[in-house]
């Protein structure tokens, strides 16, 4: 069991931004650090959306400016610490090669309670993921626990079953509730791809027709294999519909209206 202590110091998120004033989604990042500070016990301010707009204008901009169109030009972290202090830091949005992605599957941490599936203050362990994916000749660190897929270290899983249907891992199981699968999902079901929770088994993964990662740095990345065993087509339908949806993210700087 990992650090529960740190883990309630403080509620996070990663979202993309303009360099300017204008972030990605921001709405539904600011309802989910929302949700997750009431399970981590910190208490959100009503005006937080404010504070959060007041803040832009003094935030450096990182000199790497990422120029791929599926992707944002940099990211913004925004925090809430426990004690109440909101920080809103630029940092830079690597770019992604346009190849199916490799995995890593790694051992995923375990919090107790309601810290799992929560973007908390002890993210150490995701970081330590990654870096085991990259030493690993990996991508991505992809996080499993009893044999199943319950999370990326910055990004969020979803296959295409055999059966037509998008899975990704429940909330409930310690996945994070991804704002990138909350925007590309009703564009998936309005093209005839349902998108379910599930546990996402290892029998699961290898007879899927395709996987794809998301997160709101990434954008929409194809999988191509995970631990160096190819997983169905790269590139297919999931892949080019969830890519287009993500085409239409809400860029704003109205947080309260944005979504």
């Amino acid at each position: 069991m990992t650090n529960s202590g740190e883990a309630h110091s403080s509620v996070w998120s990663a979202i993309g931004w303009d360099g300017d004033k204008s972030l990605t989604s921001a709405r539904l990042h600011f309802d989910r650090m929302r949700r997750h500070s009431r399970r981590l016990g910190i208490d959100f301010p009503d005006d937080f959306s404010e504070q959060v707009s007041s803040l832009l204008g003094a935030v450096s901009v990182p000199e790497d400016r990422n120029d791929d169109p599926s992707q944002d030009p940099y990211l913004m972290v925004i925090r809430l610490t426990s004690e109440g202090v909101i920080s809103a830091t630029g940092a830079v949005n690597r770019k992604w090669p346009l190849r199916p992605l490799s995995g890593i599957s790694i051992s995923a941490p375990t919090w107790e309670g309601d810290i799992r599936g929560t973007k908390h203050g002890d993210y150490g362990p995701y970081k330590e993921a990654r870096l085991i994916a990259e030493d690993n000749g990996g991508d991505i660190g992809l996080l499993f626990e009893n044999g199943c897929l319950i999370d990326g270290d910055r990004c969020a899983p979803l296959l295409l079953d055999s059966d037509g249907v998008a899975y990704h891992s429940p909330h409930h199981d310690g996945a994070l509730d991804s704002v990138t699968l909350h925007v590309i999902k009703p564009y998936l079901e309005e093209s005839g791809i349902p998108v379910r929770p599930a546990r996402l088994t290892l029998g699961m993964i290898e007879r899927s027709s395709e996987m794809i990662v998301c997160g709101s740095g990434m954008g929409i990345k194809a999988l191509g294999t995970i631990d160096g065993r190819k997983i169905g087509k790269p590139h297919g339908p999931l892949f080019s519909i969830s890519q287009e949806a993500w085409s239409k993210r809400v860029v704003s700087s109205k947080f309260l209206e944005a979504n």
